[in-house]
């Protein structure tokens, strides 16, 4: 699959992209050789059985883990020719990503969890941006809480507000309602569907749910560290 000559860089372009851990006797390959371009503003869905990779390629895609072999542009950087440093910056602003571990900063509350990231990437009124965020996911009360008081559901939705705040061109979700209630978890989906189509921004979320898949313009399942099948939902 390629793009025309005048067409904008596609938010993902992987090629023969592999990750292997470990060394010597003791490596294991987790991906192997993936192929996968995405053009910018589509939806996509990352489906597959455990461990089959997907978590691990989206650290790959997000540049929050080094590819071991093969080609990765992301927004037309080459990822590939990024250090740690560099590949922090090239996310600042650009690159909103949702775990299943929310690395919320403990010694700071749900306000400043999500207005820090603003500020560093050069938002107006970081601390107002951050406050209307939380207050669309259901946090506008529990603003000067500390992520020790709040509930696995309330860290995440604290994750997803940092994430989307800043209106990044590209958004990663790791199965971003499995804290979360059912009612909760549609409302979230919902917003970030909403958030995404604002902006046009890209966005690849891996999902247990078929459901939540169906809304994505594409299904992408692995296995074994491979694309077993590629499809529009």
């Amino acid at each position: 699959m390629t793009s025309p000559p005048d067409a904008p860089p596609p938010a993902i372009a992987a090629r023969d992209l592999t990750l292997t851990l470990g060394t010597g006797s003791a490596a294991v390959e987790i991906l192997k050789g993936i192929d996968l371009l995405v053009p910018q503003g589509q939806t996509l869905a990352l489906l597959g059985p455990s461990g089959s990779g997907k978590s691990s390629l989206m650290a790959v895609l997000s540049g929050l883990e080094r590819a071991s072999g093969g080609a990765l542009s992301v927004a037309g950087q080459d990822f590939t020719a990024l250090g740690e440093d560099d590949l922090a910056r090239a996310r600042r602003g650009r690159i909103g990503i949702v775990l299943q571990a929310f690395h919320l900063l403990p010694t700071m509350t749900a306000l400043e969890n999500v207005a820090t990231p603003l500020e560093l990437a050069g938002i107006t009124d970081p601390l107002g941006c951050a406050r209307d965020e939380l207050a669309a996911v259901g946090l506008g009360h529990r603003l000067d809480h500390y992520p020790a008081q709040l509930s696995g559901g309330e860290q995440q939705r604290v994750a997803i507000a940092r994430a989307i705040a800043p209106r990044p061109s590209l958004i990663f979700a790791d199965e971003p309602t499995g804290n979360l209630d059912g009612a909760t978890g549609h409302d979230i989906i919902d917003l970030l569907f909403a958030r995404r189509a604002q902006t046009d921004a890209t966005l690849v979320i891996i999902t247990h749910d078929v459901e939540l898949a169906r809304r994505c313009e594409r299904v992408v399942t692995l296995a074994d560290g491979r694309i077993a099948n590629d499809t529009a939902a």
